[in-house]
């Protein structure tokens, strides 16, 4: 059997990431570390309690001494955990430090102490900061990270690719494009619209909702996550691209066509700092390892709503008084003052 330490994996992408693997190789166990804050839900993967090839253990990726427990006669970490919204990293941005960077080197300096055979460090396409009309970055564009969230990450690749350099350890870094899929927390903004179009809320767009970005379906992200954890260059970065580009404005009335809602549910309010306008990468490298994206941008958001609409049960406990909370900082005072 084969070991893989998964952290974050009750979190969205992580607990989609855990499933595939079980179900790819029957010849891997999965240790999933996941902190359980507001983002990492049990429930996501409550089916596996008895699955004798699955273990969570609950923890901080900044706690050493638990890392450097768990991690020796792992084969593999994917390492996933993490703070990721930006909304709240615009609104108060020291846990993203202290989780992305701090324990991002925590892990490292553990994996590297356990000799482990492989570390997929998961990171995000904002890291190059916005896209200009008509390019797609490729891996060896320079980053411009533009919010607390995007430096965060850019903080925690370079730690990666510093203990690929100064110390052998086989890192492969993934940079993916927004994922939208089941078991994604409804403060993401595609859950956000289902499930406030199913409530019959507002829908609130910033801006004119012109921003453009590539929405890839979480099942095509794992695959390309299998991908580059197996078959990735050591020190080498791949993104993870769709090429489903659309803005929007344009998912979210296509949210609503879906929920037969009404496009006036959409409310334009002010647009958060820094916005950029457009993210767009070319995963050419990615492809010359076998991947390819499966899914359109209408079957990406067509699958996603009908599970918010099937699944009311996994997310109405999400929407509870702190969600409430967040939500009226975030969008309150926007929704009262909305743009016309």
């Amino acid at each position: 059997m084969r070991r893989i330490l998964v952290t974050g994996g009750c979190g969205f992408i992580g607990s989609n990431l855990v499933r595939y693997l079980l179900a790819t190789y029957p010849d891997v166990e999965i240790l999933n570390l996941d902190a359980l804050t507001y983002a990492g839900n049990p429930a996501n993967l409550a089916d596996l309690a008895n699955e004798r090839r699955y273990r969570f253990v609950r923890g901080e990726i900044t706690d050493a001494r638990l890392v450097a427990a768990l991690l020796p006669g792992c084969w593999g970490v994917a390492h996933l955990a993490a703070e990721t919204h930006v909304d709240r990293s615009l609104l108060e941005g020291g846990a993203f430090i202290t989780t992305n960077v701090l324990g991002t080197y925590t892990l490292l300096r553990a994996a590297l102490d356990a000799s482990v055979g492989r570390f997929l460090h998961v990171s995000t396409d904002e890291v190059y900061g916005p896209t200009p009309d008509g390019l797609r970055f490729r891996e060896d564009a320079p980053f411009a990270p533009r919010s607390p969230y995007a430096a965060s990450k850019a903080g925690a690749e370079f730690q990666a690719r510093a203990f690929f350099e100064s110390y052998g350890l086989p890192v492969v870094i993934t940079r993916g494009v927004n994922t939208v899929g089941p078991y994604q927390h409804p403060e993401k903004v595609v859950p956000l619209w289902a499930t406030n179009a199913l409530l019959g809320e507002p829908l609130p767009l910033y801006g004119e909702g012109r921003q453009r970005r590539d929405r890839l379906a979480v099942s095509d992200h794992c695959r390309a996550l299998d991908t580059v954890l197996h078959a990735g260059e050591p020190g080498e970065a791949y993104n993870v691209a769709a090429g489903n580009e659309a803005d929007n404005r344009t998912v979210a009335e296509l949210v609503c066509d879906l929920l037969d809602r009404p496009h006036d549910l959409i409310q334009p309010v002010a647009d958060r700092a820094g916005h950029d306008d457009r993210y767009a990468l070319d995963a050419a490298k990615l492809h010359a390892l076998g991947w390819s994206p499966r899914l359109d941008l209408d079957e990406v958001i067509a699958g996603t709503v009908q599970w918010y609409r099937e699944h009311e049960a996994w997310w109405r406990p999400l929407r509870d008084r702190a969600f409430a909370a967040y939500y009226a900082r975030q969008y309150g005072a926007r929704l009262a003052g909305r743009v016309e």
